[in-house]
């Protein structure tokens, strides 16, 4: 117990002091007669810890540990909410340090005294001792940790991101309390990974207050109120995708990759954020069923679910607040179309009409209903083509649901995992509401990869998809966009069978242009006759996007997932937006949008590749998906009855 307690009391003492330090006490106390079994352990530290740790840094505790060897120890949320150079620069720390070396001196130079074994028993269970209890798989979050990021220096940020921690800049007393963690079933205790990048230096994202803008401040000068609420998109990574492809994650330890370490961490993370709206892919349907439904409940959500078609085994969630909406509509899509070469995959989508509840007390007051879609599109960096008949259907059914009877839209959020890249055709169909997609190489729609040098590249070809689909060029069904004409005469089919050898049904128009498969009558692809197409698609719904996929700061891209080491945007959350007018940049047309019935108040920051790095990509002991979460908080306009 005596050297139980001797250890204890050395790596509590070790950790808080610097390398340079620990080594200049120990060459001081290889001369002395030091007992067998304490050198042994200073030699094993030195030889293990000291030379991972980084000459120039102290390296606080990982979680709050409480010894009675020095009264004012720095709390453990502070050192986790703090960048390393400020400690290191921070007098207040150094006189501590100088303190904690003096201590060490004696310590190394004493045998363990009996009063200290009595002390052993006062140690919180946090102190990792022999036959200790395993440390939990997640770092809690406290209340005064989210507070401290209030006093951040932004400029520290800048310098130093490795930091531990999600941030919301807010008010201390906005905070709500943090409830406790969920408790999962079905799910063992795992002990934390070693890695060489400890939990405080795992990145720092900030929360982007975007309500100081001058839509905004025009609103709230208007004294309109607003019902705000939080939307996050996340691809948590379906166990059953991590074992088919463990070749993608060789730079992870296999216990980080274990769903039962990484369910609590992807639930602390939702539970922490606290989104209204929650829409998720690569949701494994186990594991939906199973876990992640009832404990969504718990926390207050309604859930819907929709699993890929065919063998897939992982689909998109979608789940909301229902103590602060209430559910209109709900569809359900399946891209898979039997027979159709362009739509012959698993993906799918489901779309949500929701209506806002407003708190009691606002009188009569109304709100607009509120569609929200969510998606996963194919990955083949190879089929753009695929891709875009894939967002057409999700559009066409937004424009479905969303529709009023005036003809205008409901706001609308699209979210999902779009397997495209920033300023791809397929992102600048959806932002711009237009493509031209004659000709284009089928792998430059996503923007992934740069397949140019190959021999043969499929083209898209007009149409991009057959008139049996029932989709339209503007992306809407064609019995919606085509309404009945009253009096219309219909005439049976024997009745015009009678006129097919007549001269007039005969003769060709002069003014009609021959298009093979087209206009010459020949049956198309699948039995089904083309329709003549220009080979541009519209969409009307004006969609821009929460992120800027920039970080100014950095002056580098933003990234939501890291695929091999390599940083990509492919994860987005679209709104509905007021188009001002069309840009130019670079020559190429860009339509600008304005905030109207949906504003946008803040989102959380999004990360760097090279920060990224820093914890060793994605996933890592602190983010349990190869995805980064989205959030965004909107705020939706009240009007008076």
């Amino acid at each position: 117990m005596a050297d139980a307690f001797f250890t204890c009391r050395k790596n509590v003492l070790l950790a808080k002091s610097t390398s340079t330090q620990i080594e200049g006490v120990f060459a001081a106390t290889r001369g002395r007669s030091v007992p067998e079994e304490q050198e042994a352990l200073l030699q094993q530290w030195l030889e293990e810890g000291a030379g991972n740790l980084p000459a120039s840094e102290s390296v606080p505790a990982v979680g709050k540990v409480s010894v009675t060897l020095t009264s004012d120890w720095l709390e453990g949320s502070e050192l986790l909410m703090t960048s390393l150079s400020d400690l290191n620069s921070a007098p207040e720390v150094t006189q501590r340090a100088g303190q904690q070396l003096i201590e060490l001196h004696a310590l190394a130079s004493s045998e363990p005294q009996d009063s200290e074994v009595t002390e052993l028993a006062k140690l919180p269970a946090e102190v990792a001792v022999a036959d200790s209890a395993p440390w939990p798989a997640v770092v809690a979050q406290t209340d005064h940790q989210i507070a401290g990021c209030v006093a951040i220096d932004v400029e520290v940020q800048n310098e130093d991101p490795a930091v531990l921690a999600w941030s919301i800049a807010r008010d201390a007393e906005t905070v709500p309390t943090e409830p406790p963690a969920w408790h999962i079933q079905d799910t063992v205790p795992l002990c934390p990974v070693a890695t060489e990048v400890p939990y405080h230096e795992i990145l720092w994202r900030d929360w982007e207050d975007l309500s100081v803008q001058p839509c905004v401040l025009e609103q709230v000068s208007k004294n309109t109120p607003l019902f705000e609420f939080r939307v996050m998109s996340y691809n948590i990574l379906a166990q059953d995708l991590v074992e088919q492809g463990l070749d993608l994650y060789l730079h992870c330890h296999p216990d980080i990759l274990n769903w039962n370490y990484r369910l609590p961490n992807l639930l602390q993370e939702i539970q922490h954020w606290d989104p209204d709206v929650l829409c998720l892919q690569e949701v494994q349907e186990n594991h939906y069923w199973e876990q992640l439904e009832p404990t969504f409940k718990e926390m207050g959500f309604a859930c819907f679910y929709k699993r890929r078609t065919g063998t897939k085994t992982d689909g998109c969630a979608v789940c909301y607040k229902h103590s602060r909406f209430q559910l209109i509509s709900l569809s359900p899509i399946e891209y898979f179309r039997p027979g159709l070469d362009i739509l012959n995959r698993d993906n799918v989508g489901l779309v949500l009409l929701l209506q806002p509840l407003l708190p009691e007390g606002l009188g009569p007051k109304a709100v607009s209903p509120l569609c929200v879609a969510n998606t996963h599109l194919l990955f083949n960096p190879r089929r753009g083509d695929i891709k875009l008949a894939q967002m057409a259907l999700l559009l066409a059914e937004i424009d479905k649901i969303a529709k009023t009877t005036e003809g205008s839209y409901y706001p609308v959020i699209l979210c999902g995992d779009l397997n495209s890249v920033p300023d791809s055709p397929l992102y600048k169909f959806i932002r711009n509401g237009e493509l031209s997609y004659h000709g284009m190489p089928a792998w430059k729609v996503s923007g992934q990869e740069d397949f140019s040098q190959q021999s043969y590249s499929r083209k898209l070809l007009v149409p991009l998809w057959p008139s049996s689909l029932g989709v339209t060029d503007n992306c809407q069904y064609v019995a919606l966009c085509q309404p009945k004409k009253l009096g219309r005469r219909k005439y049976s089919r024997n009745f015009l069978l009678h006129f097919r050898f007549c001269d007039v049904a005969c003769e060709r128009p002069p003014q009609l242009v021959l298009l093979e498969g087209v206009t010459d009558a020949k049956p198309g692809i699948n039995g089904g006759f083309f329709r003549l197409s220009s080979g541009v698609i519209q969409h009307g719904l004006n969609l821009t996007s929460v992120y800027s996929h920039f970080l100014p700061q950095r002056g580098r891209p933003e990234v939501t997932t890291m695929p091999m080491g390599l940083g990509a945007t492919v994860d987005y959350i679209f709104y509905s937006a007021e188009p001002v007018r069309n840009g130019n940049r670079g020559g190429e047309w860009r339509r600008l949008y304005r905030d109207g019935a949906l504003k946008l108040l803040g989102r959380l920051s999004l990360l760097s590749e090279d920060a990224l790095l820093l914890a060793n990509g994605l996933p890592n002991p602190f983010c349990s998906s190869d995805h980064l979460c989205l959030l965004a908080s909107f705020g939706l306009e009240i009007s008076s009855l």
